[in-house]
């Protein structure tokens, strides 16, 4: 056997870290590792291998890559939190949180083609040289590079039109109010959240998103500010996207789109928050560059 259980061992954190950027689940990474332990412990070569990490990653990569390609053959979409088991959706968080990885980046790499996420992930996340990549996705280098330049461009942030440049100061100032108020619901600080809202401000929510039973109109600084801080663990899981083009908070537990939260902003005060469950056809966008990890 080429590869021992100690060299399989060893490298199997990597090839988890690895898999997950790729497949965007801790449950189907850890599938995938676990069909890499297998071929590796039924291949049959008389000759050890020089480097057994960077042999293990490619066939994980392989592997990612035939079930990315799967999944578009299948025809699925993104895979929304609702869709995801409770304990599987646990663990994608665990994962983000014990990783420190960018939430919005995990939601935006569901924009990519497999061999652009693959390209992307090995060599933009992982470091692995383009000669590797190329290997792994049976192709040339510079066609490598090509779907690695490719996903890039599809994570860029979107460049703002130039209707939109008349309005780029107020836009700031509003941003900060937003922030500042997410800033507060995450810590469930009420006191600066009535601050930061409108006395006759309104909170709408689809009823899909609320305990049975829970207002779907919420209005008033106090009551606003009182359920908000009731859910603050969701709004941790939280991050800033462009959602069908219009900035707002993505709830986004493991990186799978939950809901989307629309702020509107008044005199330097929240004046409105509009909560909606995520759809399959949102189109999902970066605000600003994204982080490696």
């Amino acid at each position: 056997m080429p590869i021992t259980v100690e060299e399989f061992a060893t490298a199997r954190p990597h090839l988890l870290s690895v898999a997950h950027r790729m497949l965007g689940s801790a449950h189907d990474a850890q599938d995938a590792v676990q069909t890499v332990w297998v071929r590796a412990a039924t291949a049959r070569s008389p000759a050890s291998i020089e480097n057994p990490s960077a042999w293990l990653t490619t066939v994980t990569a392989r592997v990612c890559l035939d079930e990315l390609r799967a999944r578009r053959r299948r025809n699925e979409g993104p895979l929304l939190a609702d869709a995801v088991p409770a304990a599987d959706l646990a663990a994608d968080e665990t994962v983000l949180r014990s990783e420190d990885v960018s939430r919005a980046l995990m939601v935006l790499l569901d924009r990519l083609t497999p061999p652009q996420r693959v390209a992307y992930v090995l060599h933009d996340l992982f470091s692995t040289p383009f000669d590797r990549v190329a290997e792994v996705l049976g192709t040339t280098v510079p066609n490598a590079k090509q779907h690695a330049s490719r996903a890039r461009r599809r994570l860029a942030p979107a460049r703002p039109g130039a209707e939109e440049t008349g309005a780029e100061e107020t836009g700031r100032a509003d941003q900060r109010i937003v922030d500042a108020f997410m800033a507060a619901a995450r810590t469930g600080d009420t006191r600066r959240m009535i601050q930061l809202l409108a006395p006759d401000s309104v909170r709408d929510a689809e009823a899909a998103l609320l305990p049975h039973g829970g207002r779907t109109t919420v209005t008033g600084a106090a009551d606003i500010a009182a359920e908000t801080a009731h859910f603050r663990d969701r709004i941790r899981a939280a991050c800033r996207l462009t959602v069908n083009g219009t900035p707002m908070y993505v709830i986004a537990p493991g990186g799978h789109p939950l809901a989307t939260i629309g702020i509107s902003t008044a005199g330097r005060q929240v004046t409105r928050i509009t909560l909606r469950p995520a759809r399959a056809d949102d189109r999902f966008d970066a605000l600003e560059p994204l982080t490696a990890l």
